[in-house]
C-alpha cells in the first residue's frame, strides 16, 4: 500500500506515519527475505512523524464510502450463483500467495499499510456486529494472505473489498506480508456479535459432526492449510458467508465445505453458527474492555455517521 505525502484527508481525520519511497517505486522497495515464524502476541508499534494522505486516495475512499453506506442500510439480496473458479485466477492467486509467504513481514510497515484497511475495518479491525465487516483482528496470517490474493486475482468476488486490495492501493507482495502480520497480532474484541442463544446444544453437535475436522475443536482454524479461525467471529458475518458458500456465490470456498453444509435447514444453520460465534479465542488474544488501537491515536471513527461502530462491551 503506497500512501505518498500530499493533501490532507479531511473526512477520515487520520494522519499516519509513512516512510518515503523513491519516485516510481511500487511496494516496499525491499528485497525478499526468508519467512519468519508466525507470532500472536500484540505489539504496540512506535509512532512516527505524521504525513498526510494523498487527495487521489481520499477521493477514492470517499466514493467507496458512499457505496459502503448504501450497502450497510440496504437489505442483503439473496446470494447468486457465481461463475466457476477460473483456472488462471486460481493459479495467479496461488503464485502470489507463495511469493508472499517467502517474505519476512515488517510489522511497522504493516501498521502503515493498514491505514487504507482501517477506512472500513477501523483501527481495531473488529468489524461490525451486523456482519457487514468481519472481525479480522487475530485472524491467522496465512488466511489473510490467501483471501487478499484471491481478491486481487478475481478468485473471490467482493466489489467493496476489491478496490482496496489492488496493488496500486495496497502495494505489492511485501505490503501483503506486512499488513497480514500486523492484523494477525491485533487483539480481538471479546464482545463479538452473537445469535439468538437457542438450540446451542444442537449447534454444538452439528459443529462436532461437520466443522471440527477442519476448523478445530475451539474454532482455531489451521494456519498451515489457511483454514480460517472462527472463534470470536460475528454471528451475522458467519451467516452471510455460510449462505454464500452453500449457494456457490463465494467461488474460492472449499468444495468439501460446500457439500458438507448443503443439506442444513435454516434452524440447523442458525444453531451451528450461533454456537460457533460463542467459541472463545484464547485469553491472550482478547483485548481488555475499552481498548483502542494506540497505533492510530488521531483516527476519527465514524466521521460521517454512517459506519457501524465496533461492538460495545456488554454490561
Amino acid at each position: 500500500m503506497i500512501i505518498r505525502p500530499s493533501a490532507a484527508w479531511p473526512s477520515a481525520g487520520c494522519r499516519v506515519a509513512r516512510r518515503g519511497f523513491p519516485a516510481g517505486v511500487t511496494g516496499s522497495g525491499r528485497s525478499p527475505r526468508p519467512t519468519a515464524a508466525d507470532g500472536g502476541a500484540h505489539t504496540a508499534l512506535t509512532q512516527r512523524g505524521a504525513r498526510a494522505v494523498p487527495a487521489p486516495l481520499a477521493a477514492a475512499v470517499l466514493a467507496s464510502t458512499l457505496v459502503l453506506a448504501l450497502s450497510a442500510v440496504s437489505a442483503q439480496p439473496a446470494p447468486e450463483q457465481a461463475p466457476p473458479a477460473d483456472a488462471a485466477a486460481v493459479a495467479q492467486a496461488q503464485a502470489e500467495y507463495d511469493a508472499v509467504m517467502a517474505l519476512e513481514p515488517d510489522l511497522d510497515n504493516g501498521r502503515e499499510a493498514y491505514l487504507t484497511c482501517a477506512v472500513c475495518h477501523l483501527p481495531e479491525a473488529w468489524g461490525s456486529e451486523d456482519g457487514t465487516y468481519p472481525q479480522i483482528a487475530g485472524q491467522l496470517r496465512t488466511v489473510i494472505i490467501k483471501q487478499l490474493a484471491d481478491f486481487r486475482a478475481g478468485n473471490r468476488d467482493n466489489p467493496l473489498m476489491y478496490p482496496f486490495s489492488v496493488p496500486s492501493i495496497l502495494g505489492g507482495t511485501q505490503e501483503m506480508a506486512d499488513v497480514a502480520a500486523y492484523v494477525a497480532q491485533l487483539p480481538m474484541t471479546p464482545h463479538n456479535g452473537l445469535g439468538p442463544g437457542t438450540d446451542l446444544a444442537l449447534g454444538a453437535q452439528l459443529y462436532q459432526d461437520h466443522c471440527v475436522d477442519c476448523h478445530g475443536p475451539d474454532g482455531e482454524g489451521d494456519v498451515r492449510k489457511h483454514i480460517p479461525a472462527l472463534a470470536g467471529q460475528h454471528y451475522a458475518y458467519l451467516v452471510r458467508q455460510f449462505e454464500q458458500i452453500r449457494s456457490g456465490a463465494r467461488r474460492n470456498a472449499d468444495s468439501k465445505m460446500s457439500e458438507e453444509i448443503l443439506g442444513f435447514s435454516a434452524a440447523e444453520q442458525s444453531a451451528v453458527l450461533d454456537y460457533t460465534a460463542r467459541l472463545r479465542p484464547p485469553p491472550e488474544k482478547l483485548a481488555p474492555d475499552g481498548w483502542t488501537n494506540p497505533d492510530f491515536p488521531n483516527f476519527v471513527r465514524d466521521a460521517a455517521g454512517i459506519r457501524a461502530k465496533p461492538p460495545a462491551p456488554r454490561q
